[in-house]
């Protein structure tokens, strides 16, 4: 088939079906959209999870320089003879302590760029600012207390958290986000592919004529599906478009913006997803409504005209 003739083709195509390629781009859009913020949402409750489940149950946070205003910092950062006093009265707690994980300034500082990738404030916190930490996990977690009372006046300890109670709350709200999202954009691409059919039942209902004439001068399946199936891609890939800028601009904008200084506070302290994230998925979500497309385009095809 010689491209002129193709291109001329799939003009007269999209020309014939303003609406119902309107309405394609739309339904893509909404479906891509959905489903993409079900994934970032996904991605964020991984992200989150990465950081603060990664303390485990309970954190010893020990002095930094920064901490002489707690009583038991009084004497600036933790000391390796505080350092190993608080590492040998953990071991003695034996058997509620069941693991205990240290992580130095140098790894805490690395983790903490990676998960605050996004803030706002992220270059202005120096690494000594950034606290080592004993992180503990408790055979029974209930009893978070003993920890607390055994630790929280102990030289060289600047605090004692139990962060799981909060962030469950957190990364619930996070997933019923998720779920809703991905269900709505099921739903949106199941739309997608009843339209996308009935579009292609009403442009071959349309070129009726135009199909016959090729059928007799022996053209192949694959030349008169051709133009039918590149229309649909063109209006797939335009639909994808917008919704990724719609994403990046929810992204950028919106979470990165807005929603970061929003739960920040005066600290700038938040781990969101940002455009990196998004960046990560936008080949799946582009190639899988292209695949869809022309999946749904071929079938409907097979169906509606007679080769």
């Amino acid at each position: 088939m010689r491209p002129g003739f193709l291109l001329g083709e799939i003009g007269n195509g999209l020309r014939r079906n303003v609406s119902m390629v309107v309405s394609v781009v739309l339904v893509t859009m909404v479906s891509l959209f959905f489903l993409g913020i079900g994934l970032l949402a996904q991605q964020q409750v991984s992200t989150a999870k990465g950081y603060w489940y990664d303390r485990v149950q309970v954190s010893i946070f020990l002095c930094t320089p920064d901490s002489t205003d707690v009583a038991s910092c009084a004497g600036g950062a933790v000391t390796q003879d505080q350092r190993d006093q608080i590492a040998a009265d953990l071991e003695g707690l034996d058997p509620l302590v069941a693991e205990v994980y240290y992580e130095s300034n140098a790894d805490a500082y690395d983790r903490f760029r990676e998960q605050f990738r996004n803030s706002p404030v992220l270059d202005s916190i120096p690494q000594e600012a950034i606290p080592e930490s004993f992180r503990v996990n408790l055979s029974d977690p209930s009893r978070y207390e003993v920890i607390r009372q055994a630790f929280e006046q102990a030289p060289g300890v600047e605090s004692v958290e139990d962060q799981r109670e909060v962030v469950d709350k957190l990364f619930t709200f996070l997933g019923v986000l998720s779920v809703g999202a991905l269900a709505l954009a099921v739903a949106m691409v199941a739309c997608a592919v009843l339209l996308i059919s009935t579009t292609i039942r009403l442009t071959a209902w349309s070129r009726r004529r135009e199909t016959a004439i090729q059928r007799m001068v022996g053209a192949s399946a694959f030349s008169i599906y051709l133009p039918f199936i590149l229309e649909t891609v063109l209006a797939t890939l335009l639909g994808a478009g917008l919704a990724i800028a719609l994403l990046w601009g929810t992204v950028r904008f919106g979470i990165t913006g807005f929603l970061s200084e929003l739960l920040a506070g005066e600290s700038g302290l938040i781990s969101l997803v940002g455009e990196r994230d998004l960046w990560l998925i936008t080949p799946f979500l582009v190639g899988g409504a292209l695949l869809l497309a022309v999946l749904t385009a071929w079938t409907a095809l097979r169906r509606h005209v007679r080769v």
